[in-house]
């Protein structure tokens, strides 16, 4: 059995995995685990337990009803469900399954409908139809939180200046959910309502900094959480974190302009080989048909995209600094 069947071979075994891991059913473990939890809520004594359980049905129900039985299929489905919530769209899960597979099938069909190598379709067709969504979902998500960061300190200093004038916390959150646009008012407003439902304020905060997943909202409910406990100036607390988060975001604009050459450097060389190939299919398609019908090129063309893929993510990791 020569290289090529071999590698053929492989990618077969590789994409029949993919789909056996998309398309799996809820593991039994988490389904044990929320049965548990169920138990436990029925049973709840105190009222702040009560309620708590009351708004976990309530928020499970809403989840429930946008959902047809589908999306039950994908596995890891809470992590996924929080992907598409961060991204303030209001998207629902079955939508991206839906999204995913239409995909699928155009770039699959488009291929085997130019007579490319059903393999070959099969691959590019599992690569468009899982990777383009999940691309997409990641680029909104980090527009967002970007959006957020920028317009963040802002919300503060109005936080500041609400407290200084005498007013409480809850309601400070209230002024800034009503004067500043985008998600930095979506986030608040989420927070008020939380709390007057019932939720503690730690609990209502807590809940948004895990829907955020950014640093910055995280030592905001820091803060928070220390003055409540040791008490003092929470005005003057809350000032010293907004000019931090602002020198925070000029020493990030600051790296990526030193940055932006090698970020330049990158696209060129990455983009390079794919120009090339089109300048010459476009000249001269029969000269590259053969990476679509022959094997061996086949397998060097893939090997070359995998080697390619290597370098773009080495270089990605060059240039990415946390601060």
């Amino acid at each position: 059995m020569n290289l090529p069947i071999i590698l053929t071979f492989g990618a077969a075994l590789l994409a029949v995995g993919m789909l056996a891991l998309a398309f799996a059913g809820p593991s039994a473990g988490k389904a044990k685990t929320r049965r548990l939890s169920s138990v436990k809520d029925r049973h709840a004594a105190s009222t702040e337990a009560v309620v708590a359980a009351q708004m976990r049905k309530t928020i499970a129900a809403a989840g429930n009803s946008g959902n047809t039985s589908i999306s039950s299929l994908m596995p890891r489905r809470e992590l996924m469900e929080l992907r598409l919530r961060r991204t303030g769209k209001g998207w629902t899960l079955s939508k991206y399954m839906f999204a995913s597979m239409a995909l699928f099938v155009v770039v699959a069909g488009g291929m085997l409908s130019v007579r490319a190598p059903f393999m070959l379709a099969l691959m590019f067709g599992l690569l468009a139809g899982v990777g383009l969504p999940h691309m997409v979902v990641g680029r909104i998500i980090k527009k967002r939180v970007l959006k957020f960061n920028a317009r963040f300190p802002d919300a503060i200093d109005l936080l500041v200046r609400g407290l200084k004038s005498g007013l409480p916390v809850t309601e400070t959150f209230q002024v800034v959910s009503q004067e500043l646009p985008g998600p930095v008012g979506e986030e608040f407003r989420g927070i008020v309502e939380r709390i007057r439902i019932g939720n503690t304020m730690e609990q209502a905060l807590q809940e948004s900094a895990e829907m955020l997943g950014t640093p910055e909202f995280q030592f905001f409910c820091i803060t928070i959480a220390i003055q409540r406990e040791t008490g003092g100036n929470l005005a003057e607390t809350l000032a010293n974190l907004s000019d931090v988060l602002r020198k925070r975001a000029q020493m990030k604009l600051k790296i990526k302009a030193m940055s932006s050459e090698a970020k330049a450097s990158a696209y060129i060389v990455g983009a390079l080989p794919f120009f090339v190939f089109g300048v010459v299919w476009s000249m001269n398609p029969g000269y590259l048909q053969g990476f679509f019908f022959e094997q061996r090129l086949i397998v060097a063309g893939l090997g070359g995209l995998v080697w390619m893929s290597i370098g773009a993510f080495i270089m990605s990791r060059m240039i990415s600094f946390e601060i």
